[in-house]
């Protein structure tokens, strides 16, 4: 009787631990976003959730990761930095999720990193800040060209040109004041003069005065640093002062979107950008244009609107997790995050990432290519 019990015993013991591994196994793996759908940054958000969306639905028609359904879990943070923490304590704390994606903007990024080294869950931030990545903080990723790469192009396009002196632009949130200190550092660094050093408000919606204190000085050239709408506010006053010194870009305003809000006047302005908004300008043999066709082309079919490069940001954070948890067969979150560090020529939208625990944004200044728009179009020019 005993020996019949014990079987019993092993036996359900068996199907008992088969039934909880099925159900373990059919755990969806949860990945967080905390992006800026809504507000003024919407513009880099919408397409960075749209981009998420998109990649869950392929990728679970496809069976998913490593035999689990992707569960990607988006919040708003409406390009506020206080909700953007609200939204980062939520997804590790209570959503327990194993990566959390974005932020959008780089003052948000900035204001949570701290919450993952403390949940000790990777953050793959969406926005270009160095000081994102420099120093190198163990838990926190992003995908963007840094703002270092961006100025090394703009600065080696303006050598060619035979520029000597530079005047800038900068706007006074994070990504600008992240921009402003490398431009600083790097403008007398490569030999050139800063003629002038100017500053405008997120909010503000006329540089006159800044441009004709710039214009009086008369550098060769001018590197206006921000995100939209404030560079196109740039580029029409420029346009009524009458102002044609040649205007650089950087790559917060390679977008659509930016021409829309400059209109004639985005014509002629250069900046460096991922090859995403040039995609059919790239030999046949680049590694990158497939990708970024098939991306550009199904994007267009489901959302009825143009790409852009910050939907790209988006996609390569997702796509640089689902690499992860292949190569470790792991989706704890610590093994997300080793994984990530091992990561070398993973071709993506952005560029060729090869993160390592020195270097946790991967890219360096190849990333990019200089256009110029032209003709309310972008032109590879470099």
């Amino acid at each position: 009787m005993k020996r019949i019990v014990l079987c019993c015993a092993v036996v359900l013991g068996l199907v008992f631990g088969l039934a909880l591994g099925q159900s373990q196994a059919a755990e969806p793996l949860k990945i967080g976003a905390v992006l800026s759908v809504t507000g003024p940054a919407s513009f880099l958000g919408e397409p960075e959730k749209n981009t998420l969306l998109m990649l869950e639905e392929q990728i679970n028609a496809k069976g998913g990761v490593a035999g689990r359904k992707l569960e990607v879990i988006v919040y708003d943070d409406e390009s506020d930095v206080n909700k953007a923490v609200l939204s980062a304590q939520k997804l590790t704390k209570k959503d327990r999720v194993a990566a959390v994606l974005g932020p959008s903007i780089s003052g948000s990024t900035l204001g949570i990193m701290k919450f993952f080294e403390e949940s000790q869950i990777p953050l793959i931030s969406c926005a270009a800040s160095e000081k994102i990545v420099n120093p190198v903080n163990k838990w926190v990723f992003n995908t963007p060209q840094l703002d270092r790469h961006a100025v090394i192009k703009i600065l080696q396009a303006a050598k060619k040109k035979g520029v000597k002196s530079l005047a800038i632009l900068t706007v006074s949130d994070g990504y600008g004041q992240s921009g402003r200190a490398v431009l600083q550092e790097l403008i007398p660094a490569q030999g050139f003069t800063l003629a002038a050093d100017e500053v405008y408000g997120p909010k503000d919606t006329d540089m006159t005065a800044q441009l004709t204190k710039i214009k009086e000085l008369g550098p060769d050239a001018i590197i206006c640093w921000g995100t939209n709408p404030g560079p196109a506010v740039v580029a029409r006053n420029m346009k009524q002062l009458g102002l044609t010194t040649p205007l650089y870009m950087s790559h917060g305003v390679a977008s659509d979107k930016f021409i829309e809000l400059a209109g004639p006047a985005a014509d002629g302005i250069m900046l460096p950008a991922g090859r995403l908004i040039v995609a059919g300008q790239l030999p046949d043999a680049h590694p990158q244009k497939k990708l970024l066709l098939d991306y550009a082309a199904q994007y267009q079919a489901k959302y009825k609107a143009p790409v852009s490069s910050f939907g790209g940001y988006a996609w390569d954070a997702l796509m640089l997790v689902v690499k992860a948890v292949e190569m470790g067969k792991s989706a704890r979150p610590e093994d997300i995050r080793d994984n990530l560090e091992k990561i070398q020529g993973f071709v993506a939208t952005t560029g060729t990432y090869t993160y390592t625990p020195a270097n946790h944004n991967g890219l360096d200044e190849s990333a990019f290519v200089l256009v110029v728009i032209d003709k309310g179009g972008w032109k590879i020019i470099d």
